[in-house]
């Protein structure tokens, strides 16, 4: 019988970089970096990139992170901790922590791995698969890896296909017949189209594969460098495409789909919008990202919680939700529910009505409140008779209202509104 190749992500490690805070989600990241942010009702954005890489056979991994990191690193403890050493898997929290210096924490993503060298070594995997740990897709990283050896590339670039006139927001490839990278252009006005089309641009993932001997060595020349950044997109990257062999992985190549004909799947949920948008679509009849598919599972860290509850059944106060996600822990108590996602223990009081909601873990909407397109944050108490979504200019005076007209409430928010009136 013929053996099956080798699965070569089991000699890689993934090293998933996690420090950055995500300035365009506001006060969501007050408290919490962006790779902390809740997705999904039940999970984090980081669960993507971590799950991609356990379905994909990587049993090594390290986390990097910097940015008011105590949510992440709790959440990677509880939800990620069935890693065996004894099999040869890790999973390794990073903090930056002066390691090399007394002075500089992390000071761009390359420096972050090199001020790790030492710990990847001890890995001794031939393969790194370097991952954003603030996008939400799912995507196979054997194929990539093994784009990368049958290539010999020295290194092979995640990318997105996206029409040109979008792409002026991302890191664009210039690529040939071979997808070999001939140019680097960072959110160009103008950028190139692809060979096959030139209405489409190839736009960086911030996933990058390298052979961790060559990368080691990189590392320590970007070390050496006075004026260097310390960053794999505004340097390393660069620099081999301009001085060595730069290929492109085509995100398509390596999606993972819930049906053959399905849109390959990624979003940068960076924005107040993007994130509203991406879990409220979450609720339509066949969503594009499949959480139900336990061929490729979104791993996590479930709480021990009672089911959903829904109570009341009279003309006016009926306990109901259309349309929509509701998570272990909630009461809907004479609420009605239209397209939303209720996050774990959220709560909702009699005559109280819920459109277009994204509420994470529990909050507690009061009763006769009213709410439309419009985030919630963890532990929010809205106040009775609160509504929300109808008034743009009365909304903008207590919370943050975005360019789409998703309002984000926050505890604090809540506050000075109280204090104020």
């Amino acid at each position: 019988m013929k053996r099956s190749p080798e699965r070569l992500s089991r000699r890689a490690m993934a090293f998933v970089l996690a420090g950055g805070r995500g300035s365009r989600l506001h006060e969501l990241t007050d408290k919490r970096a962006k790779p902390a942010v809740y997705f999904g009702g039940k999970s984090r954005i980081i669960d993507f990139a971590l799950s991609n890489a356990l379905n994909s056979g990587i049993r090594k991994m390290a986390i990097a992170t910097q940015y008011k990191a105590h949510s992440l690193i709790r959440h990677c403890q509880r939800g990620w901790n069935f890693f065996r050493a004894e099999r040869n898997e890790y999973l390794d929290i990073l903090p930056a922590s002066q390691r090399l210096d007394e002075i500089h924490w992390y000071r761009g993503t390359a420096d972050a791995v090199f001020q790790n060298i030492d710990i990847i070594d001890s890995y001794e995997v031939d393969y790194v698969v370097i991952l954003a740990g603030d996008h939400v897709y799912k995507m196979d990283y054997e194929v990539m890896i093994r784009q990368h050896v049958e290539r010999a590339a020295d290194v092979t670039v995640g990318c997105l296909t996206v029409p040109r006139g979008e792409a002026s927001a991302f890191g664009v490839m210039a690529v040939d017949d071979m997808d070999r990278i001939t140019g680097f252009l960072e959110k160009p006005a103008d950028p190139p189209g692809t060979p096959e089309d030139p209405d489409l641009a190839l736009a960086s993932m911030g996933i990058y594969v390298f052979d961790w001997p060559f990368l080691r060595r990189l590392l320590c020349e970007d070390a050496a460098d006075p004026q260097s950044e310390r960053d794999f997109g505004k340097n390393l990257i660069p620099a081999l495409v301009q001085g060595g062999k730069a290929v492109a992985h085509r995100f398509a190549a390596s999606c993972v789909r819930h049906r053959a004909d399905a849109a390959a799947y990624w979003r940068d949920v960076g924005t107040l919008d993007a994130f509203w948008q991406a879990n409220v679509d979450l609720t339509d009849f066949d969503p594009d990202l499949d959480l139900w598919d336990t061929d490729w599972p979104i791993w996590t860290y479930s709480e021990s919680v009672p089911p959903a509850k829904f109570i009341h059944d009279e003309e006016t106060r009926r306990g109901v939700a259309i349309s929509s996600l509701i998570c272990g822990g909630c009461i809907i108590s004479g609420t009605e529910v239209r397209r939303s996602l209720l996050f774990t223990g959220v709560h909702s009081n009699s005559y109280a009505a819920l459109d277009q909601v994204v509420a994470l873990p529990y909050a507690e909407i009061g009763r006769r409140a009213r709410l439309a397109r419009v985030v919630l944050d963890r532990g929010v108490q809205v106040p009775p008779g609160l509504v929300v979504g109808e008034d743009p200019e009365e909304d903008a005076r207590w919370f943050r209202v975005s360019p789409g007209g998703v309002t984000l409430i926050t505890k604090d928010m809540l506050d000075r509104r109280a204090a104020a009136l």
